[in-house]
């Protein structure tokens, strides 16, 4: 007589073992409560998935323990450990946090390059994946292959689950990197849109053996930024010869803060010399002087022989305390601070052409339900904001200077996120929003917490070039 499904169904249930239910009620725990984070109950549906793992039974996720061949159960009990280790990876590094590695010297020497990071999500909420069929443990490109470590669908909308706390003003944060919509896949230092204002758009879109395959990245597959974050929604920052102020107020200089320095030396500086001063070695630039130049050299203030000769002059980014070093060594004649440079292309187009990474705006940071009149110079500020991360692609200026949003002619607009400035330690030496803008709050990654570990690239592994005393070090101060 046959079992009906539902007789099938109790003869399964009674059958269960007790620490069966028991493992079960204690993963359904954890995974409601995840659910009521998520704030998305549809997706309790996948409970109904790990009722039949844990208790009935009827998908055979299992089979190969039964197989008499012994070769297949030894190589799926490794796939079966492999993928409920790359699901809890998926997981802990979605919600939880991840490590990430310092590649620049963008917030030296609060951050050192080689430095390791564990970066906390949970500090101001995770995000919900936008892209969430990826390979976990690659963030946007295989190595070696080149090829997409995610799909492109399906799609999420932004959604940032409740966290411990919001960004604030000194907060070192790591962000994916608003510029990094569209890349050049063989040259993504500078970014696409600065390659674009370098060479001519037709030049970057068709010279494929130079620039490589053009290419969109989702938010979250973007490369990760780390900076500091020293202006929030809704302020005007300004900065007046290096230092920041915020609606008319000046801030402290964070305490590792790095500026360009002339540097003059007695004699050539060995690596000895730099080492105790503490300039890495990618950041010792000489500079190329002769006796031809020596009036010009005298009048900048530095010393110049009898016999006309110019002791050497380096170029290196040093914090107050590392001057005041170079002042009481012997070894270093003179320090004098670079004056810094108009420059091209700093942000935002149009409005920056008289300020320098040093002088530079005032400028208002968006904020979420705030509007703005709809000027041509308030378009030139935020349309990237508009059409990029608000998604009012079709958005433009008309020649009569209205500006036209959906189709529609606009004269105001109201903001749907917030924004950030986030700028480097490493002040004359960091690519940050005063070359490609504000940092939208759905780009927001987390927080580092801790240094993991630390290697010194410059030095081998059994000469000093793991910095013992940098592990498990505090990764978020110096402000």
């Amino acid at each position: 007589m046959a079992t009906s499904f539902t007789d099938d169904l109790r003869q399964r249930i009674k059958a269960t073992k007790p620490t069966r239910w028991i493992r079960f009620s204690i993963v359904a725990l954890i995974f409601i409560a995840w659910v009521a984070w998520l704030g998305n109950w549809w997706v309790l549906l996948v409970l109904l998935l790990l009722f039949d793992i844990y208790i009935t039974g009827y998908i055979p996720f299992t089979w190969w323990k039964k197989s008499r061949n012994a070769a297949v159960r030894t190589v799926m009990s490794w796939v079966d450990a492999i993928v409920y280790a790359l699901i809890l990876v998926y997981f802990v590094f979605t919600f939880v946090g991840q490590n990430y590695q310092i590649p620049s010297s963008s917030l030296e020497k609060t951050l050192l390059v080689g430095d390791y990071l564990w970066v906390n999500k949970m500090s101001y909420g995770p995000r919900v994946p936008m892209t969430p069929i990826h390979f976990p443990l690659v963030h946007n490109t295989f190595p070696i292959i080149n090829t997409k470590s995610y799909l492109e669908t399906p799609t999420w909308t932004y959604h940032r689950l409740k966290g411990l706390g919001d960004v604030e003003r000194g907060d070192i944060v790591v962000f994916n990197f608003p510029a990094g919509d569209t890349i050049a896949f063989n040259v993504q230092n500078p970014d696409y849109y600065t390659l674009v204002k370098m060479y001519g758009h037709a030049a970057v879109n068709t010279r494929r053996e130079t620039f490589g395959e053009i290419m969109y990245r989702p938010v979250d597959r973007r490369e990760n930024y780390v900076k500091r974050a020293v202006g929030l929604p809704g302020e005007t920052l300004e900065i007046r010869d290096g230092d920041i102020y915020i609606d008319g107020q000046r801030q402290p200089m964070p305490e590792f803060a790095q500026f360009n320095y002339y540097i003059q030396a007695a004699s050539p500086l060995a690596d000895a010399d730099w080492e105790r001063l503490g300039v890495s070695l990618d950041d010792r630039h000489p500079i190329n002087v002769s006796s031809a130049d020596s009036l010009n050299v005298k009048a900048m203030g530095f010393t110049v022989a009898s016999n006309g000769s110019i002791p050497p002059i380096y170029v290196a980014p040093l914090t107050a305390a590392m001057v005041e070093m170079a002042a009481n060594d012997p070894a270093f004649l003179h320090t004098m601070k670079v004056n810094a440079p108009e420059e091209e292309y700093l942000f935002p187009d149009g409005v920056s052409h008289n300020w320098t990474r040093a002088d530079y705006g005032p400028l208002w940071i968006p904020k979420k339900g705030s509007s703005i009149d709809l000027t041509p110079l308030n378009w030139a500020t935020y349309n990237r904001v508009i059409r990029n991360y608000e998604g009012h692609h079709d958005a433009y200026l008309a020649s009569d200077g209205k500006v036209y949003i959906d189709g529609k002619p606009a004269d105001t607009y109201t903001f749907q996120m917030d924004y950030y400035f986030m700028m480097g330690d490493n002040r004359d030496n960091s690519l940050d929003s005063r070359y490609w803008g504000f940092v939208p709050e759905d780009h927001i990654v987390g927080k580092p917490m801790r240094v993991l570990i630390s290697f010194d690239k410059d030095k081998g592994l059994l000469n000093g070039g793991i910095r013992w005393d940098r592990i498990f070090m505090d990764a978020n101060k110096g402000y």
